[in-house]
C-alpha cells in the first residue's frame, strides 16, 4: 500500500472514531474537498459514506475510471446517476440508524430529496465541521506538500521582483506571477494573485488593474501556489516601487512589528483570539485600529481558507499540526495599504515559518 493510500485509509478510520461525538452512525460526505480528503478522489462529482462497517464511494459514469485509480481501496465503489444522492440508499446498512449530512454543504432542496429517497428507519442528522476539524491538523505528508508549495511560490515571487515594478501594470504583474508558478510546476495559483499599488492597496482584496505602477508607491502582492497534490500556500509582501515617503515607511514598520509579535505568540494552547489581539493591540496603540478591519489569519490546506481562524471572534485553540497565516495589515483609504503575511506551522515548541521571502521593506525600481 502506498503512503498516500495509507494516509487516506487512516483518515477514514479517524473520521469513524469521531462519529459518536457528532451523534451519528454513518456520515454522508458531499463536500468536494472533504470527499478528496477522505477517499483520495479528485473529480468533481463524487460522494462517500463512512461508518464503522460502511465505506462506500458513489460517482457517475463520467468518473468511474478515475475513481478506480484514485479512490482508496477500503471503499466499495458504486455507479449512480449524475444526481448522486439517488445512489445513497444502496450503500447504507440495514436497520435503524442516524445518517449525518454536512449541513454547510447540503442545500435545502437536496435535504428534502434525501428525505424523500430514504426510508423512515434512517434519521437524518445535521453535522458541522466533523471532517474540517480533522483537516485542521496536518499530517507529515501534508506538511511536506505545503512546504513545497511555499518554496515554489517564494521562487516565483523572487523572479517577478527581479523584473522590476515601475511602469508595469498590476494585471501584468499578477499574470506574470501566475505564469512563473505554473512554469515551476504549480497546478494553479491557490487564488487569483492580488497586486495593488498606491491607494488601490488600501483594498484588502483588490483586483489587479491595467493601471501602471508609479515611483513612490507601495505595492501589496498576495499570492500562493497549489501543487498537484492539492495543497496550497499563501503569503503577502508589500514592496516599494522606488523610494517611498516617511509615512509609508512608518506604517510598514508598524505592521512588521505587529506581525513579528503575533508570530511569537503562535504556539500550542494559544487561542485564535489571543494571537489576533497581540497584533491588533500594537496597531491600535499606534492609532491605526480602524485601519485593520480583518482577522489576523486563517487555516490553509486543501483550501486556502479553512480552520482554524485567528480573529477577534475565534473560538479556536491552536494545536500542533495546525497551519495558519499571520497577516496583519493597515489600509489607509486614498493613500496606501500594507500587509505582511507568512504561512506558519504550529509545532510542539512554537512555530515553523514556511515563507522564506525577506520581510525587510524591499525597494524595487
Amino acid at each position: 500500500m502506498s503512503a498516500r493510500a495509507r494516509a487516506t485509509s487512516a483518515r477514514a478510520d479517524r473520521l469513524t472514531e469521531r462519529l459518536p461525538d457528532a451523534g451519528v452512525d454513518v456520515l454522508l460526505v458531499t463536500d468536494r474537498i472533504n470527499v478528496r480528503y477522505v477517499t483520495g478522489y479528485t473529480g468533481s462529482n463524487g460522494i462517500a459514506l463512512v461508518g464503522p462497517d460502511t465505506r462506500e464511494f458513489v460517482t457517475d459514469f463520467r468518473y468511474v475510471e478515475q475513481a478506480a485509480e484514485e479512490v482508496d481501496a477500503s471503499f466499495d465503489r458504486r455507479r449512480s446517476s449524475q444526481h448522486l444522492i439517488e445512489g445513497v440508499e444502496d450503500g447504507l446498512p440495514a436497520g435503524e440508524f442516524r445518517l449525518g449530512f454536512e449541513a454547510a454543504h447540503v442545500s435545502v432542496s437536496e435535504h428534502e430529496r434525501l428525505r424523500e429517497l430514504l426510508p423512515e428507519r434512517i434519521e437524518l442528522v445535521a453535522t458541522t465541521g466533523v471532517i474540517e476539524d480533522l483537516r485542521a491538523v496536518k499530517e507529515p505528508g501534508e506538511l511536506a506538500a505545503m512546504r513545497a508549495a511555499a518554496e515554489l511560490a517564494d521562487e516565483s515571487f523572487a523572479v517577478l521582483i527581479a523584473g522590476g515594478l515601475i511602469g508595469r501594470s498590476e494585471r501584468d504583474l499578477a499574470t506574470r506571477l501566475e505564469y512563473e508558478m505554473r512554469r515551476r510546476g504549480a497546478q494553479r495559483p491557490s487564488f487569483d494573485p492580488i497586486v495593488a499599488a498606491g491607494p488601490h492597496g488600501a483594498l484588502p482584496h483588490a483586483r489587479p488593474r491595467d493601471t501602471q505602477i508609479r515611483s513612490g508607491e507601495l505595492v501589496v502582492i498576495d499570492w500562493g501556489a497549489q501543487l498537484d497534490d492539492g495543497y496550497c500556500s499563501d503569503s503577502t509582501r508589500t514592496v516599494a516601487a522606488g523610494p517611498v515617503n516617511d509615512a509609508a515607511r512608518d506604517v510598514y514598520e508598524l505592521v512588521l512589528e505587529a506581525q513579528l509579535a503575533a508570530l511569537e505568540d503562535v504556539r500550542v494552547g494559544a487561542s485564535g483570539r489571543e494571537v489576533d489581539a497581540v497584533a491588533r493591540s500594537a496597531i491600535q496603540a499606534a492609532g491605526h485600529g480602524e485601519h485593520f478591519g480583518h482577522g489576523l489569519g486563517h487555516g490553509v490546506g486543501l483550501e486556502v481558507h479553512e480552520a482554524p481562524r485567528l480573529s477577534q471572534r475565534s473560538d479556536s485553540v491552536l494545536i500542533a499540526g495546525n497551519v495558519v497565516t499571520v497577516e496583519p495589515g493597515v489600509y489607509i483609504p486614498g493613500e496606501f495599504g500594507v500587509r505582511i503575511e507568512d504561512l506558519v506551522v504550529v509545532t510542539d515548541d512554537g512555530c515553523e515559518i514556511l515563507t522564506a521571502v525577506s520581510k525587510a521593506l524591499t525597494v524595487v525600481d
